[in-house]
């Protein structure tokens, strides 16, 4: 068994690389850990970690899997919570805040309250924080959050029927860009390829490598090629055939395929 497994703090928060401190475990279990700033609660995502995730630093150590007193602290942290958020957004309302208020979470001994929110810029909440703080009698900690956090954090379904990645099994978010979409021959169209969250769909970048290796060599649509039967253009492709259709005028179109390794003349 490895010694370092990483685990999700919380319930909202990022994940971590933890010392498994000799205490049998599998993805999965929930358990209490020894982190930064005290004793907090998580779930394990991975016991076998890549090596860029062995480099990074350790966030703490395991101290048991949650004993059904355990569980119960939980269940009434959650329940404080939820009461704790009705306080927090009545209080931003009061005090005329532009922000959304979406999330609270207790640590799991109770010494601090997180509460995660939403806005279009930066927000003085010094105010708000002390007066948090004077009614809960506890380290208060605002946190602002993106709108893929938002989506990971509240769930949901994308337009495939699934749960959205984000919020079912993925562990981080993983850098995104538009050439993702164009490397896969996709519509650039930001209704067709972006998420509920408004931004390009994580599962652009599952398949991203094996496109950009398929690519290789293949012309681009509309390119103005030389092919034996002539010189034309290119009006369709099949990226994962490797087939391009060029019209050779006069009527006349060639399928062509393009070996891997392979590539064309241009005009």
């Amino acid at each position: 068994m490895s010694n370092l497994i990483q685990i999700q703090l919380g319930e909202f928060r990022g994940t971590g690389v933890f010392d498994a401190n000799n205490v049998e475990l599998k993805r999965g279990d929930i358990v209490i850990v020894e982190a930064d700033r005290g004793i907090e609660f998580g779930q394990i995502v991975s016991v076998e970690l890549s090596k860029s995730s062995r480099e990074k630093g350790l966030s703490g150590k395991v101290l048991r899997k949650v004993t059904e007193a355990d569980r119960k602290q939980l269940d009434n942290n959650r329940t404080k919570a939820r009461e704790a958020l009705n306080v927090c957004i009545s209080k931003v309302t009061e005090m005329k805040l532009d922000m959304h208020v979406l999330r609270a979470e207790y640590a799991f001994d109770s010494t601090k309250i997180v509460f995660y929110f939403i806005s279009e810029g930066r927000i003085d909440f010094r105010d708000l924080v002390k007066e948090l703080a004077r009614m809960f009698r506890m380290r208060i900690e605002l946190k602002q959050i993106g709108v893929r956090d938002r989506a990971k954090m509240m769930g949901g379904y994308g337009v495939c029927g699934e749960s959205l990645c984000c919020s079912s099994f993925m562990k981080d978010f993983q850098q995104l860009s538009i050439k993702m979409a164009k490397e896969q021959a996709l519509p650039l169209n930001p209704s067709k390829i972006s998420g509920v969250c408004g931004r390009i769909k994580c599962c652009m970048a599952y398949e991203f490598e094996v496109y950009r290796e398929l690519n290789r060599g293949l012309p681009k649509m509309g390119a103005k090629i030389q092919i034996a039967e002539g010189k034309g253009k290119v009006v369709n492709l099949d990226i994962l055939k490797r087939m391009m259709t060029v019209d050779i005028g006069e009527g006349k179109f060639i399928k062509k395929e393009v070996p891997l390794g392979g590539n064309y003349e241009k005009k």
